[in-house]
């Protein structure tokens, strides 16, 4: 029988009357005065005054300069990883030529990139330079003709985060803007004069910035829209509580939204995990943020065993989902609402964020149960395609006119019937 060790609060819903009348303003300020609208936005939220939006690349020299040989490496280090594997990955998706599913008809698929693509890149409470190569490195692998990217600016100073140009720069951005917020997201999805609309946004953002996308969705394609970030571990007490502590707070540090989850089969590892984290916090330098997130959003919770345990999981879809067991590979085949799945101790979730090349850019608040992360695939397009012989024509276009008459619908079946009844 399921016991609860610490309760989540619930999250209750945002008034998100107010907030879409305040991002449906900002979208039509920006739809209606374009790099004025833009322009305001950044002296209001960012204290910043700039000539222009676009970032030129004597701004992404400097910033090179203000990184240290280590730091450039260590970018460099990480983007390779995620290239290898966006690359494998693209290797998976192939193109279909000419199944035949009865004689003379031939069916197929094309894979092709979409043509435009803008990278968030967030910069609230912390520089995400780890995300820049999250996005930008699978939409080059897919082969996005115009990748483009934008970032808010770090306060007072106009520029974004030196480290955050150059992973932008090492990822092979075409592109970079000193733009955020929802103004950011109506700026690529509408235009304005000095920034082209592009044909898909990715990337995490504020509530503002998911709220814009969730409002621009249609007029642009976006990956999903995300909430605060989440981990849940699954624990069988054979592991190390203060490892499982660690990664928890690692998530929980994101900001005060953010949930960090325990599902264990031992009671006395639960407790134990709860103490750990206790511990953590007294010395964690982010620990105002991750205590609050841990207080209000942790939750650790006992069941009677791993299938329970596995059940649980899947009805919670985490974005990030850690399998600390002795015998992980026994649980794997049932799982099926997750992010990205991190299997055994020695696997931090915190490596995939930055380096072992798997994406960072994950579903959150259950959105796990349809869809996964950022992948190169997500700039591609599956585009059908067929083709026939005039035999297979007259075999098929007797059923057509027949289905589509049925329906009612007599174009439908005349466009069928001229096909077989014509003289050629």
């Amino acid at each position: 029988m399921m016991k609860i060790l610490k309760k989540a609060q619930e999250r209750t819903e945002e008034d998100r009357k107010e907030l879409s009348r305040m991002v449906q303003e900002i979208i039509d300020n920006v739809r209606g005065n374009g790099d004025e609208a833009l322009k305001e936005y950044s002296r209001k939220f960012d204290q910043c005054e700039r000539v222009s939006m676009r970032v030129s690349k004597e701004e992404v020299r400097e910033a090179y300069m203000q990184l240290s040989p280590q730091e450039v490496a260590d970018l460099k280090a990480a983007a390779s990883n995620i290239q290898a594997f966006a690359k494998a990955q693209r290797e998976t998706v192939k193109p279909l030529e000419n199944f035949s599913p009865m004689p003379g008809i031939f069916l197929g698929h094309r894979i092709i990139p979409v043509k435009s693509c803008c990278c968030y890149v967030p910069g609230g409470n912390y520089p995400l330079y780890s995300t820049a190569l999250m996005l930008i490195i699978p939409a080059k692998t897919a082969g996005v003709e115009r990748v483009t990217a934008c970032s808010p600016v770090m306060k007072g100073t106009g520029k974004i985060n030196p480290k955050t140009l150059a992973a932008m720069d090492i990822a092979g951005v075409d592109e970079i803007y000193a733009v955020g917020g929802a103004q950011a997201i109506a700026a690529f999805s509408y235009g304005t004069e000095e920034i082209a609309p592009v044909d898909m946004i990715v990337g995490p953002g504020n509530r503002f910035v998911t709220e814009a996308k969730r409002q621009c969705y249609g007029q642009v394609g976006i990956d999903f829209v995300a909430g605060p970030s989440e981990v849940l571990v699954i624990a069988d007490g054979s592991g190390t509580p203060e490892i499982v502590a660690a990664d928890l707070l690692a998530q929980s540090e994101h900001d005060v939204n953010a949930k960090g989850m325990v599902v264990t089969t031992d009671e006395a590892f639960g407790k134990a995990v709860m103490e750990a984290v206790e511990r953590e916090l007294e010395q964690l330098e982010t620990a105002d943020i991750a205590r609050k997130s841990w207080e209000t959003y942790g939750e650790v919770v006992v069941v009677s065993d791993l299938d329970e345990a596995v059940n649980l999981v899947n009805e919670y879809a985490p974005e990030h989902l850690e399998l600390n067991v002795q015998n992980p590979d026994a649980l794997i085949p049932g799982l099926c609402n997750y992010g990205s799945l991190f299997i055994g101790e020695n696997t931090a979730e915190v490596f995939g964020d930055y380096a072992s090349g798997t994406n960072h850019t994950l579903p959150t608040l259950k959105a796990a149960r349809y869809t996964g992360g950022v992948w190169v695939g997500t700039f591609l397009k599956t585009c059908t395609q067929q083709s026939m012989t005039p035999e297979a024509m007259r075999n098929i276009a007797p059923l057509v006119s027949r289905l589509a008459d049925g329906e009612g619908l007599k174009g439908h079946r005349q466009a069928a019937d001229i096909r077989f009844t014509s003289p050629k």
